[in-house]
């Protein structure tokens, strides 16, 4: 094996203004050391107490995320890994592993500290190291946090768009199955020889009933009582078409009603009357639920627009603070629903204004709200409770969940980056560092205080920017 020489280090970019004599005192201080390929050089938990300098060869190192091994860096030839001074590190958080035949100059994390009480270049250089490691990573995690937030919120905007999307769908299939059936009722209507004062009524019947915009939501057993009553009155009469007590009930129409048809059209011409209603009223709500559906996904893209602000300036400028709230919850609804969770608004729709980068704040809403949903998961159901109300020059956003709860003792470090009580793939700990910023931009500030089963962020704005 051949050991590393003084040239080998001073090739490495983060040494190279190293004096010599620091960097032979190193070399004094450390060993050479050979790895083959496909071999461990160290196991996930290990304590973080040697620093590596890649000479040759290439070593991988990989961790968990989401339950399945991934690669998260590839050290090369003229790096350095492992221990670094100032590092709080203890542990290390993965595996590593040769993925080519590898040199390498290890030397123990106790001479590293000796280094920095005698060598200032050294100490300096292995510093940088550490920074830019710290700053690649942050990179990389914010980047992955962002990833994390885009999946959820997507996942669960291609849910809230597939539902009125395959509704228009069924809906226009069934409606095209009505408009067939039209020539054949339209013979039959017109063989009818029915006075005009009575078609009148007819219509006048149909047309209230279909712009009728009181009418009653019934529950499931009212529904079923109100079809059966149309069911018995359709039998007495001798008219087998079930169908008709369905789509009948759904637009509040009772016995009293079919008496009166009755009276206008008595039986067969009946059936036929009521046929060719049951067909109208048929297409009347298809093109209702059509409507409907088509204008939930005019809602979703106008939320998306809105959430993201893909049409506003970059600076700051005033907004109502409910539009985001109410835009974010409308981007997380489906998690809410899947997490069977209330939403229980207390907004002050008097508050006046405030100035804030809306895109920026939406992340707030969007963290913390997402947040609470996960901290009430594990309970199958919750409550989530967002209250607005000026305090003095304030403009304040109360959040509050009955979830989990944050423990006593992490309390003072959710807000840090980094920390997090999430599974690995879950999250970066980023978020709440991320609202942090936030904020702070915004001269505002972020407090939390939790119990088991009461936890709750409140987020204020002054009214004034400065």
């Amino acid at each position: 094996m051949k050991n590393v020489t003084l040239d080998e280090l001073k090739a490495i970019p983060a040494l190279q203004t190293v004096p010599d004599e620091q960097l032979e005192w190193l070399l004094a201080n450390g060993e050479t050391i050979e790895v083959e390929e496909g071999t461990r050089v160290f196991e996930k938990g290990e304590p973080l107490d040697r620093t590596l300098f890649m000479i040759e060869g290439r070593m991988r190192i990989c961790a968990e995320q989401n339950g399945k091994l991934r690669e998260i860096v590839v050290i090369k030839p003229e790096a350095i890994t492992g221990y670094l001074p100032f590092s709080r590190a203890t542990n290390t958080f993965g595996y590593g592993e040769a993925i080519e035949k590898c040199r390498m100059f290890r030397v123990a994390k106790a001479k590293i500290h000796e280094a920095i009480k005698l060598h200032y270049e050294l100490t300096a250089a292995m510093v940088h190291t550490m920074t830019s490691r710290v700053r690649d990573f942050t990179s990389q995690q914010q980047q992955n946090e962002k990833m994390f937030a885009l999946g959820k919120l997507s996942a669960g905007l291609a849910h809230e768009l597939n539902n009125p999307a395959s509704a228009i769908s069924r809906g226009a299939s069934l409606l095209h199955d009505q408009v067939k059936r039209l020539p054949a009722l339209f013979k039959e209507v017109a063989a009818l020889n029915i006075a005009p004062e009575k078609l009148d009524k007819i219509n006048q019947i149909l047309i209230s009933k279909t712009q009728q915009t009181d009418r009653p939501m019934l529950n499931m057993m009212q529904r079923a009582d109100a079809e059966d009553d149309l069911a018995d009155w359709l039998t007495e009469h001798g008219i087998k078409d079930y169908d008709i007590a369905e789509n009948f009930a759904e637009f509040s129409f009772g016995p009293a009603d079919l008496e009166h048809l009755h009276s206008c059209t008595p039986s067969p011409q009946l059936d036929v009357v009521l046929a060719w209603m049951n067909n109208y009223l048929l297409q009347e709500k298809m093109v209702s639920d059509i409507r409907e559906s088509s204008t939930r996904i005019s809602e979703l893209v106008s939320s998306v627009k809105t959430f993201t602000h893909m049409d506003r300036d970059t600076d700051k400028q005033l907004l109502d603070i409910h539009a985001g709230l109410r835009n974010t919850l409308t981007m997380l609804n489906y998690k809410m629903r899947k997490g069977n969770i209330q939403v229980v608004e207390d907004f002050d729709l008097n508050l006046p204004q405030v100035k804030a980068l809306a895109g920026e704040l939406n992340q707030v809403w969007t963290n913390i709200i997402d947040n609470a949903i996960d901290a009430m998961e594990p309970n199958g159901s919750g409550t989530l409770e967002i209250r607005t109300q000026l305090d003095r020059h304030f403009v304040c956003v109360y959040i509050k969940d009955n979830g989990t709860g944050i423990p006593e003792e992490i309390q003072s470090r959710v807000f840090d980056p980094f920390f997090t009580t999430k599974d690995m793939g879950k999250g970066t700990g980023l978020g709440l560092d991320v609202v942090t910023r936030i904020i702070r931009q915004h001269n505002g500030t972020v407090k939390v205080t939790s119990v088991p089963g009461n936890t709750e962020f409140t987020v204020c704005f002054p009214l004034t920017d400065n």
